[in-house]
C-alpha cells in the first residue's frame, strides 16, 4: 500500500483517486477550492461525474502541508493551464526524490514546455512522470477497461507508478518517450476541436477519418522532430488517444469543437461546456512550436485562425481541402 496525495479535485483527479483506492492504496485529494472540497467530502459525488459514488476511504485536505507530508506519490491533476502555479505553491513543500506523476495534457503557452518541464522548472528536486493515454474520466471513474502509458526519465520510476495503477481494469505500459508522451496528449486535443467542429458543420465519418489520419501525420512530424519516437505517435498517447478525443461525447474538446462548427463563438462555447478545454490553451503553443521546428501543421493552423482570428470554421474545411497537391508520404 502507497500514500498517495491527487492534487486537483476536478474529474480527472477524482478518478483517479478511485482507482487507486480500488487498488488498495491510501488516497487524499487536494484542492485550492474550498466549495470543491466541501461537496467531495460530504457527498462522496463529483457532480461532473454522474451515477459514481466515491469511496468513503478517500480522504480531502485543502492544507498544502497536509497535501504533501508522508505521500509517496503525487498525482499533478490540475488543468494544465494551472500546473505552474500549483508547482510554485509546492515547490518549497516537496522533499528531494519526492514522486510526481503529471496526469493534465497541455503545453503552456509562451514558454512551450509540457506539464513534466514545468514541474521540473518549478520543483527541481522532484522525480517526476507522465502518464497518459485514451483515459476519459467518466470510464475510469466507473472502472470500465481503460489502457495507458507511464513514461519517467528513470525505468524504476516508470515501474512503481505502474505498479501502482495497474490493475484488472487499468492497464499501464510503461516508455522512456516522456516527450512523445506529452506531445501525443496535447496535440491530440488540437486535432479533436476540429473533428468536432467538422461535425458541428455536418460533415461524416469521412472528413472525421481524415482529420484523425492527417492529424497523427502533423503530430508525428512535429514529436520527432522535437526528439520524440515515431513509434509513440502510433501507440496509445498518440493515435489511440487521438480516436477516443476525436469520437467520444465524454471529450470536452470536441464538444466544445461542434459548438463551434454550429456557429457559436469560442467563449459561448467555452461557456456552454462548463469544463476546461485544454485544446484551446493548446492551441497557439502548438502552432509556435510547429513555426519554431519549421513543420507544416496545416490543421493546427487552420484550429488556430478559427479559434482566435475570427475565421470562418466553413472557410477553413475549405482552405484544407483545396490545399496544393501531394504525396500522401
Amino acid at each position: 500500500m502507497a500514500n498517495v496525495t491527487i492534487l486537483g479535485g476536478g474529474t480527472w483527479g477524482i478518478a483517479i483517486a478511485q482507482l487507486l483506492n480500488k487498488n488498495g492504496h491510501k488516497v487524499k485529494v487536494w484542492s485550492a477550492l474550498e466549495k470543491e472540497i466541501r461537496v467531495l467530502s460530504e457527498t462522496h459525488t463529483h457532480p461532473q461525474l454522474p451515477g459514481v459514488v466515491l469511496s468513503d476511504e478517500i480522504s480531502y485536505t485543502l492544507d498544502d502541508r497536509e497535501a504533501v507530508s508522508g505521500a509517496d506519490l503525487l498525482v499533478m491533476a490540475v488543468a494544465s493551464s494551472f500546473t505552474r502555479v500549483t508547482a510554485k505553491r509546492f515547490s518549497g513543500l516537496v522533499g528531494k526524490g519526492q514522486k510526481i506523476v503529471a496526469v493534465a495534457k497541455g503545453i503552456e503557452e509562451g514558454s512551450l514546455m509540457t506539464q513534466t518541464d514545468i514541474i521540473s522548472d518549478e520543483i527541481p528536486q522532484a522525480d517526476v512522470a507522465a502518464l497518459s493515454g485514451p483515459s476519459h474520466a467518466e470510464e475510469v471513474s466507473k472502472f470500465m477497461p481503460t489502457t495507458v502509458v507511464v513514461g519517467a526519465k528513470e525505468k524504476e520510476t516508470a515501474k512503481y507508478i505502474q505498479n501502482l495503477f495497474m490493475c484488472d481494469v487499468f492497464r499501464v505500459y510503461t516508455s522512456s518517450d516522456m516527450l512523445g508522451i506529452e506531445l501525443g496528449g496535447s496535440l491530440k486535443n488540437v486535432i479533436a476541436l476540429a473533428a468536432g467542429i467538422s461535425d458541428g458543420l455536418g460533415y461524416g465519418d469521412n472528413a472525421k477519418a481524415a482529420l484523425i489520419t492527417r492529424g497523427i501525420a502533423e503530430m508525428s512530424r512535429l514529436g520527432t522532430a522535437m526528439g520524440g519516437k515515431a513509434e509513440t505517435f502510433a501507440g496509445l498517447t498518440g493515435i489511440g488517444d487521438l480516436i477516443v478525443t476525436c469520437a467520444s461525447m465524454h471529450s470536452r474538446n470536441r464538444r466544445a469543437g461542434i459548438l463551434i462548427g454550429q456557429g457559436k463563438t469560442l467563449q459561448e462555447a467555452l461557456d456552454e461546456v462548463q469544463m476546461v478545454v485544454e485544446g484551446v490553451y493548446s492551441a497557439k503553443a502548438a502552432k509556435a512550436l510547429a513555426e519554431k521546428y519549421d513543420i507544416q501543421m496545416p490543421i493546427i493552423e487552420q484550429v488556430n485562425l478559427v479559434l482566435f482570428e475570427n475565421k470562418k470554421a466553413i472557410d477553413a474545411f475549405n482552405d484544407l481541402m483545396s490545399r496544393e497537391r501531394k504525396d500522401e508520404v
